[in-house]
């Protein structure tokens, strides 16, 4: 790995775009992008702001060497990718392990357990945002915010049509309620979140 490869792969750790780099090191977008491919090599000057940014040592940017420090971060970023991954697979587990329980004992009490499955899902999500400044990818947002939504909908527009409470529709007319107030949901949630990633973007952010 050479020096283009490391500001790249911190860069990319770091979840900004060649924009996001060059604004913070005070250069153009076409300079950060000739330090990644090989055209050019940054001044010391800016080696030493990108360590300061980074947290790395002007070695490791230079020649490679990997303090503890780097070595820490990067398990921190992996750590935090491994529990975002997590957080999505608990709240689909607990959905769909709501469903089933539901399914077997129709009863409120059955799907208790299902939704503490959710909340240790919702807990990971933010366990990874706290260990590690690397962000959850946008579908991962997305797909978090659906199936965590999806019982609370359900729970409540069976509770309004029915006067029962029930992990999802069970009749045609609840299940058309639901399907209208969850497509309202997913679709709102993709563009309250597009909208939002669009304006930190404009700030220099990453979400």
């Amino acid at each position: 790995m050479d020096i283009a490869d490391r500001i790249q792969t911190l860069r990319k750790m770091k979840g900004l775009s060649q924009e996001e780099l060059a604004e913070n090191t005070g250069v153009s977008r076409q300079a950060a992008s000739k330090w990644e491919s090989g055209q050019s090599a940054p001044d010391l000057d800016k080696i030493i702001i990108m360590s300061e940014y980074f947290g790395v040592t002007t070695d490791y940017i230079l020649k490679g060497i990997e303090t503890a420090k780097t070595n820490e971060e990067k398990g921190n970023v992996l750590a935090s990718k491994i529990l975002y991954l997590a957080s999505t697979a608990f709240l689909a587990i607990g959905l769909l392990t709501a469903f089933g329980s539901w399914y077997e004992e129709q009863s409120a009490e059955s799907i208790w357990g299902s939704m503490i499955i959710q909340v240790v899902g919702i807990a990971a999500y933010f366990i990874g945002k706290l260990i590690s400044q690397s962000k959850a990818s946008f579908i991962i947002k997305w797909l978090n915010i659906i199936i965590a939504l999806f019982m609370p909908i359900s729970l409540i527009v069976t509770w309004i049509v029915n006067r029962v409470i029930t992990p999802y529709p069970t009749d045609i007319f609840s299940g058309i309620v639901f399907a209208i107030a969850y497509a309202i949901i997913i679709a709102s949630s993709f563009f309250a979140l597009k909208k939002y990633k669009a304006i930190l973007e404009g700030r220099g952010q990453k979400i």
